[in-house]
């Protein structure tokens, strides 16, 4: 009988580790649990890794990878873990999925991972094999949810959290969705103004130029710039937009720019409580699924776009490794609001960090989602009277430009 090392972490947040005989790791994370340990990592003797380590990582609440969408894996979770829970056999629910799915490339996936199961290997495994639909995080709760006996109560946590995750997302369009809109037909009617109809103004004034006032020639010489100089305007942001992406895609350029975000007033604000949430819910879901902490905060790591908690997250790693718990690794960083803090401080206390994570994660989400809204509120009016006083001044322009002609001298 093979023997498992591993680390776990007692409720009061100490570390221990060990050796455990097994016939597989199922029986050693089901022990542990039984002891009232959180584990951190398992692994058989000379691995430097527990199974199934975690690689790169981006998190499903997007709007699509290729050509299915997180919809469409939302929707293909939900079928699985309801034919799972109703006690068919996994071959058969996944050959059931496979008619179920209406979209080709999906079915195709669900047939070859249908393939691989009836070989002999496991979900996890032939999960794995397609990255791009199923990201680590679903991976590694499959994995879990198969070692620990509860593959169908993982399924559901699993469309639980990319429910929540597209709901967070469709709130958020739903309460931008009007100000863009009003911006876009604002813009639109601006450059309409200036590139078509005040050419027509300056044919009539073309011959008294010099009595033209200030704000009229202003206006006439933009209008002109963008007529004939459209193309150095579009070249200038055009690689405007490729410096700055090229800018982004180093080290220092892409922290640089995530700390100044975090720190910019309101929105610096937003984003944080944005990132805290996700950060708590993709960590609290891992645990809920019996994903080992260590583990878990790996995948979490990659789950935080923002580089300046990334590398706050990479710290707490390094903190929980040596048995400082999370709470206080959290806090050293700066970046994580103090609400988050206590929260997260009492579940480690009470043993129950899954579900404290859990009501962090409900508690920003919500708070974002209202901040939101209340911005949007407030730019609404504001956009409205930018443009108001942008066409008054074109008006007002004009008419001035008209009434002059009564003072030129004939």
């Amino acid at each position: 009988m093979p023997q498992f090392h591993y680390q776990a972490t007692t409720p009061q947040g100490k570390v221990i580790e060990g050796v455990m005989e097994a016939g597989e790791e199922r029986a050693v994370v089901a022990h542990l649990h039984d002891q009232g340990y959180l584990p951190l990592r398992i692994a058989l003797p000379g691995q430097t890794k527990p199974r199934g380590g975690v690689k790169a990582f981006s998190l499903p609440a997007l709007p699509g990878r290729g050509m299915i969408r997180q919809r469409d894996l939302l929707v293909l979770t939900q079928e699985l873990a309801t034919l799972i829970t109703s006690g068919l056999p996994l071959d058969r629910a996944l050959s059931v999925l496979t008619g179920l799915t209406t979209k080709e490339e999906l079915k195709k996936t669900v047939g070859q991972i249908l393939r691989s199961v009836q070989q002999g290997k496991s979900l996890a495994e032939a999960l794995a094999a397609y990255p791009k639909i199923f990201p680590p995080l679903y991976v590694n709760m499959v994995k879990a949810g198969e070692l620990g006996g509860f593959l169908d109560t993982t399924l559901q946590r699993l469309a639980e959290y990319l429910e929540r995750a597209q709901q967070v997302q469709d709130e958020i369009k739903s309460a931008l969705s009007y100000p863009i809109l009003l911006s876009l037909v604002g813009g639109a009617s601006i450059i309409i103004l200036l590139t078509y109809v005040l050419p027509k103004f300056a044919v009539i004034f073309g011959d008294i130029g010099q009595a033209l006032p200030t704000s009229t020639r202003i206006l006439l010489g933009i209008s002109d710039g963008l007529r004939y100089y459209w193309w150095v305007l579009l070249l200038l942001g055009v690689g405007g937009w490729l410096g700055w992406r090229q800018y982004l895609a180093t080290p220092h350029g892409r922290f640089a720019w995530d700390r100044w975000r975090l720190r910019v007033w309101l929105l610096g604000q937003l984003l944080t409580k944005r990132e805290v949430g996700r950060f708590a819910r993709t960590l609290g879901t891992l645990l809920k699924s019996g994903v080992p902490l260590l583990q878990a905060l790996e995948v979490v790591e990659d789950v935080v776009e923002n580089q300046m908690i990334n590398r706050a997250l990479k710290e707490v790693r390094v903190g929980v490794r040596e048995g400082q718990g999370i709470a206080g690794p959290l806090g050293r960083s700066g970046v994580f609001p103090t609400l988050a803090l206590q929260m997260v401080s009492v579940g480690e206390e009470t043993g129950r960090l899954d579900e404290m994570l859990m009501r962090v994660a409900e508690y920003y989400e919500r708070d974002t989602y209202t901040q939101i809204k209340r911005l949007t509120s407030l730019l609404e009016p504001a956009l409205i009277l930018v443009m108001g006083v942008t066409v008054g001044f074109v008006v007002i322009s004009m008419l001035s430009a008209v009434f002059s002609i009564n003072d030129i001298s004939f």
